[in-house]
């Protein structure tokens, strides 16, 4: 059997998690580093940023401001933003990547996935028609083809109305 390396995902299964806060009120906060914590997007009440460890290129989280669990949790205008952000971050991978759909969803609670419970968030993956191949399926492992830094300085700046690197 031939072995595929992934080591970007030490990083993720070697993190302390919430031991040491959680990474979206640090990435949210008002005036926190957006480069560093790849903040792509802010609104007043919630932003977007991409995933570190994403599923597809592309891969986004949109989160409230406030740590709260769960949807029931949110007030109305927190309602209204994190939907505005997931229309507006749609458009924007739709500008940047062009993919052919999306995944938008939640994930409420560990059995379902969710990585970080205590602060809710929807996950944007960006896909395209034949994007599952040979590697996840047979190797369970995603190849993501571009930096993550470089992604974020092409949607920031599309974000910010610059015209698309050819």
């Amino acid at each position: 059997m031939d072995t595929l390396w992934a080591p970007w995902r030490m990083d993720y299964i070697r993190s302390p998690g919430d031991r040491d806060g959680c990474f979206l009120c640090r990435a949210l906060a008002e005036g926190a580093d957006d480069r560093q914590h790849l903040v792509v997007q802010r609104g007043a009440r919630g932003g977007v940023l991409l995933n570190r460890y994403p599923y597809n290129n592309g891969h986004l989280l949109i989160a409230p401001n406030r740590h709260v669990a769960e949807p029931r949790d949110l007030d109305a205008e927190e309602r209204l933003e994190l939907m505005n952000l997931l229309d507006r971050a749609i458009a924007l991978l739709r500008r940047a990547m062009r993919p052919d759909g999306f995944n938008a969803g939640l994930n409420l609670g560990r059995v379902a996935g969710a990585g970080l419970e205590s602060h809710l968030h929807l996950h944007l993956v960006p896909r395209w028609n034949g994007d599952t191949n040979f590697m996840p399926v047979t190797a369970a492992t995603k190849v993501i083809p571009q930096a993550l830094d470089d992604l974020w300085s092409e949607l920031r700046g599309l974000a910010a109305g610059e015209a698309p690197a050819p």
